[in-house]
Parts: structure tokens; C-alpha cells; sequence
């Protein structure tokens, strides 16, 4: 199995929707969130994993987008005090892009872990100025390759 990053994201009560369980976009947002914690360099202080070799913010230089996203919900997921267990890892190191692999799980303390979603993310890397794609750097390589497997497998494709 592919070595894969833990990322631990809280719920907020707000990210309950009217059937009180997580909105689906709101998933989005989660995934979002684990993954700026994995690729963005921490500021003075912060902790990261060694995966965040990324200058955030548009002074940097070089920018992440989206280009392609995909979600397959598989249980409902309701609130919980513990955060939930984002696992993260790289389906593919291409030429200027990437793409992001994710299982949503249940707290890492539970007995038996609830899947509850599986996505991917095809991010770009451009220049900030230009939004042209640039190459992955020899530093972005070696911190993703120990990461890098096979890619999300959807039921519905």
C-alpha cells in the first residue's frame, strides 16, 4: 500500500447541513483544507509535513489551481468533536500538475474506521503573473514521490 499523509480536519457544527450530516460541498472545502496543510509552507511557528514545499499567497510566484475535480460519497458524515482523517496521496507527478488522491475517514481513534468519501484534485502549477503552467521543481519531486501511487479507484466510472 502507498505511504499516505494523515491530515487531521475538525468539523464545525456549521458544516452540518439540514439532515444533519456534512454538506456536500462543504466536503469540498475540507479537502481544501487538508490539502493547503500539506502543500503550503508553514509561517514562523507553524508545523508541517514535509510535503509543504509550496510559498503560499500570490507573492510567491507561482500559484495552485484546480482544474478537475472528483467526489464519490459513500456514507453520510456526521458531526463529530474528534477531526476526521483525511489520507492524501499523488495518483500522478505530471510535467505542471498533480493530482491529489483523498479517502475521508472517521477519527483515526475510532475502532473501526468509516469511509465515508474518496476524491481526486488535478491541481496546476502556474506563475502567479501570467497564470501559465510551470514545471514541478526537483524539491516538489522528492518531498511527493514517497507519496506517489496508484490513483483514487471510482465505482461509478
Amino acid at each position: 500500500m502507498t505511504e499516505r499523509l494523515h491530515v487531521p480536519i475538525h468539523l464545525r457544527w456549521g458544516d452540518l447541513d439540514a439532515f444533519n450530516h456534512v454538506n456536500n460541498a462543504t466536503m469540498l472545502k475540507l479537502l481544501e483544507e487538508a490539502r493547503v496543510r500539506v502543500f503550503w509552507t508553514p509561517v514562523f511557528g507553524d508545523e508541517a509535513p514535509d510535503t509543504a514545499v509550496i510559498e503560499a499567497g500570490t507573492d510567491a510566484g507561482v500559484l495552485t489551481l484546480i482544474a478537475h475535480q472528483e467526489i464519490e460519497y459513500l456514507a453520510p458524515v456526521p458531526y463529530r468533536r474528534e477531526p476526521l482523517d483525511i489520507q492524501m496521496w499523488f495518483g500522478k507527478l505530471g510535467g505542471s500538475s498533480i493530482e491529489v488522491c483523498y479517502e475521508v475517514y472517521s477519527p483515526r481513534g475510532d475502532e473501526r474506521q468509516t469511509l465515508y468519501a474518496k476524491a481526486s484534485s488535478s491541481v496546476v502549477l502556474v506563475e502567479a503573473d501570467t497564470f501559465r503552467p510551470v514545471r514541478l521543481t526537483d524539491t516538489m519531486r522528492d518531498a511527493w514521490a514517497p507519496y506517489l501511487g496508484d490513483p483514487v479507484s471510482f465505482r461509478r466510472r
